[in-house]
């Protein structure tokens, strides 16, 4: 269990920030997805404000990467902020930002893989990806492993489970499946055990020439859990655990692409809605909860050990909670990025 059981639902991520001012103070912490008014924007002032060692901020625009870091500066003066331009629709940009980062320190202790896109239109990256997932997991995937010798060497030097990877999901996983067969959803026929949820609302169902994006979104956010799952079981013996979060639903520049069906459809699937500081809360618990230390993942159990909703430990959708699952999933994301990995 966590060590707030009174945190909840309506808990904030500044309240949260100071409960664990101790686990926050002295870590180099990357946080990807950067821009004002955004759940990475909102994390970023919020770490920063308990001293942290260095604060590395990244997203895909210059502007909006130094207005964050301007508003850093007013409120948390100490802090030493820097920032890195990453696409994630770009595995070129990946691996230069990769690069940046690990000539700009010799240790990470937390990554933050927040950045996400939502959309309805078919969108494919120079390598041939759709983009929700090219962006909401195979980058992530790629950047997480192209700094993990700074995750490593974070932990040798820490508390076991400390060192963290956070992967931002969500509730909508559980409307979709790895599409092994048919990732790109480009209609291939796909077996039963790859096929979404069929009691769907219709505008969850709308075809775009041939794309279901939110179908394509759904998927993704199930990679995320599947990508904690596989990092934890790797790399608990090294002091590293990751956690997926489903921060609550918020209203953010992810839903910017939708057309009028879609945000109306996106509109009813809450009773409750978040402000941006209650969205981090769970993100911050999930990096900084020292109860979450060395957590040994039984993937029999109940909950698959790394997902957290409402700052709590929550329960993922069975097809998100598989080891196999996991390990196939790792596999294709090799694949796709051209590299083999073993933690």
């Amino acid at each position: 269990m966590t060590s707030r059981l009174e945190f909840g639902q309506k808990t904030g991520g500044a309240e949260v920030a100071e409960a664990f001012s101790k686990e926050i103070r002295g870590k180099n912490v990357l946080v990807t997805g950067v821009s004002p008014d955004s759940l990475g924007g909102e994390l970023a002032l919020v770490i920063a404000s308990q001293s942290p060692a260095l604060l590395i901020l990244a997203s895909r625009t210059r502007e909006k990467l130094d207005a964050v870091a301007a508003k850093i500066k007013e409120s948390s003066a100490d802090v030493s902020v820097k920032t890195v331009i990453l696409d994630l629709m770009s595995q070129k940009s990946i691996i230069r930002a990769a690069d940046e980062v690990n000539n700009m320190i010799d240790r990470l202790d937390l990554l933050i893989n927040n950045a996400a896109v939502m959309a309805q239109d078919r969108r494919w990256t120079d390598e041939k990806i759709e983009s929700q997932f090219a962006t909401n997991h195979v980058g992530p995937f790629f950047l997480t492993n192209l700094l993990m010798d700074r995750l490593k060497a974070a932990a040798s030097q820490s508390k076991p489970g400390s060192t963290r990877i956070i992967n931002v999901s969500s509730e909508g996983h559980r409307l979709s499946p790895i599409r092994f067969h048919d990732y790109n959803l480009e209609g291939k026929e796909v077996p039963f055990e790859e096929q979404h949820l069929t009691q769907l609302p219709p505008a969850f169902l709308k075809d775009n020439d041939g794309y279901k994006g939110f179908i394509a979104y759904a998927q993704s956010k199930t990679a995320n859990v599947l990508f904690s799952l596989y990092l934890t079981e790797h790399l608990k013996d090294n002091g590293i655990v990751s956690f997926a979060v489903h921060p609550g639903s918020i209203w953010t520049g992810l839903s910017r692409d939708l057309d009028e069906e879609g945000y109306d459809a996106i509109s009813k699937t809450a009773t409750v809605w978040k402000t941006m500081d209650q969205g981090i809360s769970t993100i911050m618990v999930a990096a900084f909860d020292p109860a979450l230390s060395g957590k040994i993942i039984d993937c029999c159990a109940e909950s698959s050990g790394t997902y957290l909703s409402d700052c709590q430990y929550g329960k993922a959708a069975p097809h998100a909670t598989d080891s196999k699952t996991a390990e196939r999933l790792w596999q294709l994301s090799e694949k796709l990025v051209g590299r083999e990995y073993k933690l």
